[in-house]
């Protein structure tokens, strides 16, 4: 058995959206588990170069800044091609930003489909297409390449809230990673994805301001933790995930698989 089943040592990895929120735990995990490199991205220059910066002093691997907006196909070119550059092979790419709409069924405006849709599912699409070569530079058949799409238990159950381009997005992405798996494995690239609950981000406001009262509608009772996001991803880009090909793990605290639904017998 190896003594490094889940280690990074040496390997570079990209994650998106990583200047925050669970991009920001994971790029930490991928740190912490010895990854040389993590490079991050993110619209806002500011924050994505004070996490880089944070995240670089904690640890021994260096983590790197690339603010650029990825909401378009431009955008996911333009990542690829300064990725490209830096590095020759990439070991990880997280595809985790993600953008989210709420509005009543009558009022949802198409700005708010388009931009979820936009953003969730076709730019996950297109950068990893984008980084196909760099990907398939660093993987082997004794060392695959990981592709962890950030999906959400949105996209298996039905959250009360409308949040419908939202919901229609992460449900596309889980099947997406399937698709790409199938594809992509051929080339020794693993492509897997991960579903969160309530973890503490600005896009979970409610987990973020309100974790207690959150926390009593989830099985385990409490939220998500850094070290709950870290702890998947690791295990998914890691020696110990090299056999999980395609999966969707939902990372919820039972939110999903360990909730009994409605009582409709008798």
């Amino acid at each position: 058995m190896s003594n490094d089943l889940f280690s990074l040592k040496g390997r570079i990895a990209l994650v998106t959206g990583g200047s925050r929120g669970i991009g920001k735990m994971i790029a930490a995990g991928f740190l912490g588990a010895g990854a040389a490199k993590v490079y991050i991205t993110a619209r806002k220059a500011g924050p994505c170069e004070a996490t880089a910066k944070e995240l670089s002093a904690q640890y021994d691997g260096e983590c790197i800044a690339l603010p650029i907006d990825i909401s378009t196909v431009e955008g996911c070119d333009k990542l690829a091609s300064e990725i490209i550059k830096l590095e020759p092979k990439l070991d990880i790419l997280v595809n985790n930003a993600g953008a989210a709409w709420g509005a009543e069924f009558d009022e949802f405006p198409e700005s708010g489909w388009d931009k979820v849709m936009d953003l969730n599912v076709k730019s996950l699409f297109f950068l990893t297409k984008a980084l196909a070569k760099p990907l398939r530079a660093a993987a082997s058949h004794e060392r695959p390449a990981k592709v962890i799409n950030i999906a959400s238990v949105d996209g298996i159950f039905v959250n009360p809230g409308e949040t419908y381009s939202y919901a229609a997005s992460k449900a596309a992405v889980i099947h997406l990673t399937r698709r790409m798996a199938t594809k992509l494995i051929k080339d020794n690239i693993n492509v897997t994805a991960i579903a969160p609950g309530a973890f503490k981000s600005d896009m979970n406001r409610a987990a973020r301001d309100h974790s207690d009262d959150v926390a009593k509608r989830i099985p385990s009772r409490r939220i998500g933790t850094d070290e709950d996001m870290a702890g998947v991803a690791i295990y998914l880009a890691s020696r110990a995930g090299d056999y999980v090909v395609g999966n969707t793990i939902a990372v919820d605290g039972g939110v999903v698989y360990a909730n009994a639904g409605l009582e409709i017998a008798g």
